[in-house]
């Protein structure tokens, strides 16, 4: 089964959710606003219901209303793919009536350092693990930092990862400083001269430690060891977790500024819509996003692909 199969089954879950709730999206646009209420009020909740957002669905709605389409689902699509657009000035493109390329066919680090950071539970070490072997496919050398101090057998388990991968791994004793053994894996990248340094963080500390002060130590001691580093600062979402995952979003986002999102497990929710109010709310783009557990089901994101997927539309080649 190809990515892009893929990707639509993941999505049948949240398909559902908006089909089933919203009715049929076939219907002739000027149609359904002009004599049809119920269908647009129906859309409304269909895409609340899949976490959209209330605030989203309002300018959806809006887009809806002053489509040129004839159809109502391809004026929705055209207004979730322009909600899925972070930066303003291709967004403002999009509603001039050009389709600017979404498509990344790589995604590349600003700088040579990633600081990982989520909750435990999203996959975020699983997900350094599909990133280095994104980024080595494309001829970068890559180290992992096992930061994840606090969480029984992270450590072990990236490098676990890391020797399967050939990848070297910097670690630390379980309990210890997750700053330390950042400023050493910092250290030794810039030393060697590698590519990427991917970073784990944890997900939950002790009680006497606060998670958000600790992930801002962390920065600060990679900066000290190689300057102008984290370049990136990417948030692993488990997708299921809907708008619970979003207000997680906006705490790491005060603490340390996010320069991207990966979203995981979007075959497994009907809350696929949650990535609508993440670009939206956050300004943040969504750098990839996962459905499954195989390497190569964590894959760039590009809104247009992740739009048509949604509604089970082919995507045009050429």
């Amino acid at each position: 089964m190809s990515w892009l199969e893929r990707l639509r089954d993941g999505l049948s879950k949240t398909r559902k959710q908006i089909n089933d709730t919203a009715g049929n999206l076939g219907s002739d646009l000027r149609d359904v606003l002009t004599n049809r209420l119920d269908s647009i009020e129906d859309l409304e909740y269909a895409l609340i219901a899949a976490d959209v957002g209330r605030a989203a669905t309002e300018e959806i709605l809006a887009d809806v209303r002053a489509s040129d389409h004839t159809n109502l689902q391809d004026a929705l699509m055209e207004a979730l793919t322009l909600q899925l657009e972070p930066d303003l000035r291709r967004a403002q493109f999009r509603k001039l009536g050009f389709t600017p390329d979404a498509r990344r066919t790589v995604v590349d680090p600003r700088g040579h350092v990633v600081m990982v950071i989520g909750v435990n539970g999203v996959g975020k070490t699983t997900t350094i693990a599909k990133l280095g072997q994104y980024y080595m496919g494309r001829g970068k050398s890559v180290m992992f930092a096992a930061g994840d101090t606090f969480r029984a057998a992270a450590g072990a388990q990236l490098g676990v990862w890391g020797e399967r991968l050939g990848v070297p791994v910097v670690q630390g004793p379980e309990g210890g400083d997750p700053a330390a053994v950042a400023f050493d894996a910092a250290s030794a990248r810039a030393a060697r001269g590698t590519d990427l340094l991917l970073v784990d963080t944890a997900g939950r500390l002790h009680t006497k430690h606060n998670l958000m002060e600790e992930l801002k130590k962390v920065r600060r001691v990679i900066d000290k060891a190689d300057p102008g580093e984290p370049a990136d600062v990417w948030l692993v979402l488990d997708a299921v977790t809907g708008q619970n995952g979003l207000a997680q979003a906006k705490k790491f986002h005060e603490a340390t500024p996010l320069s991207g999102v990966i979203v995981t497990k979007l075959d497994g929710t009907a809350k696929g819509g949650i990535l609508v109010p993440i670009v939206r709310e956050l300004g943040v783009p969504i750098k990839f996003i996962g459905v499954g557990e195989s390497a190569d089901d964590l894959q760039p994101f590009d809104s247009q692909e992740f739009v048509r997927a949604l509604f089970d539309v082919e995507i045009p080649r050429g």
